[in-house]
């Protein structure tokens, strides 16, 4: 699995970027950041070591359920699909509903990170 990119731009530069994009003014290049946060602090958030943890166990046991995997990691599960749901808005796991269950799927274990000044 390839690095995912991240970037992390201050909102008063993302926007206009934004915009750009949308209005074809601005064709991002290949192996530029898709995910990109406001702030440090937002991204550490989410990146957190345990949340970094959760990725490679997800990774690594291919769990069937977020109900197996707050069993695997010892998290409730309340917390954990609040924690998944964060993580897939930003496009770091899938959450995949398989019949009446939801299985959390990971979308990368290693980041690049790419910070404007």
């Amino acid at each position: 699995m390839k690095p995912l990119v991240i970037g992390i731009m201050p909102l008063n530069q993302m926007r206009p970027r934004t915009l750009a994009i949308v209005r074809g003014d601005y064709k991002p290049k290949p192996g530029e950041p898709k995910i990109w946060f406001a702030l440090m602090k937002s991204l550490a958030d989410v990146l957190s070591d345990d949340n970094r943890a959760l990725l490679r166990v997800i990774a690594d046991t291919a769990p069937e359920s977020i109900s197996a995997l707050a069993q695997a990691t010892g998290r409730k599960p309340g917390n954990l699909s609040h924690t998944l749901k964060t993580m897939a808005n930003y496009g770091i796991v899938d959450l995949k509903r398989e019949n009446k269950l939801v299985r959390p799927v990971t979308k990368a274990t290693d980041f690049r990170i790419v910070a404007t000044a």
